[in-house]
């Protein structure tokens, strides 16, 4: 099985399981969950989040620590947040890694192992620009397009500070701690 059929796999499964579970929940109850707190999962297998239990992005993406990152050889700002993912993310540095395209949303590259989730934040939506750590399968993610919910499987890491176009097209990422 290839890896993106794996991951639409890994990802509809606990979609589906939480609607089935939420159905049970509410069925034959007599309060009704506001439209807006929609727990069916998006297209892409992705659980959709309540926009009230979003957090704001300046909440989720504070940068507490700047990296070097050069993406096919060319230097490019960018930031990590302060959590605990984050952190265990720096003390891998310095990274090269070659990345894959994932669903023509985000860039994708397997780390030399699995990040701490302890701690993690609220889930957010993923934006363009946004380093994650999509934790079932221990890989990294680079979005060039925004992502389409939340996940408490992904955690935002950071942010690189590039266009959509040159990071949707790019095929290797170097992570450096910055002097």
């Amino acid at each position: 099985m290839n890896s993106a059929a794996r991951r639409a796999l890994v990802r509809a499964v606990p979609a589906a399981a939480l609607l089935l579970a939420v159905t049970a929940c509410t069925g034959g109850s007599s309060e009704a969950s506001p439209p807006s707190a929609s727990s069916s999962p998006a297209s892409s297998g992705r659980q959709e989040a309540s926009t009230s239990a979003i957090p704001s992005a300046s909440a989720e993406r504070n940068t507490a620590m700047a990296i070097r990152v050069t993406i096919d050889g060319r230097p490019v700002d960018a930031t990590l947040n302060d959590s605990p993912a984050a952190r265990d993310f720096a003390d891998l540095l310095p990274l090269t890694l070659d990345l894959e395209d994932f669903h023509q949303t985000e860039r994708i590259a397997d780390l030399p192992r699995r990040l701490t989730t302890s701690g993690a934040p609220a889930p957010t939506v993923p934006r363009v620009g946004d380093l994650a750590y999509y934790a079932p399968w221990g890989n990294l993610a680079l979005y060039y397009h925004d992502g389409d919910s939340a996940s408490a499987d992904l955690l935002v890491l950071g942010h690189l500070d590039i266009d959509a176009d040159r990071l949707g097209t790019a095929d290797r990422i170097t992570i450096e701690a910055a002097s």
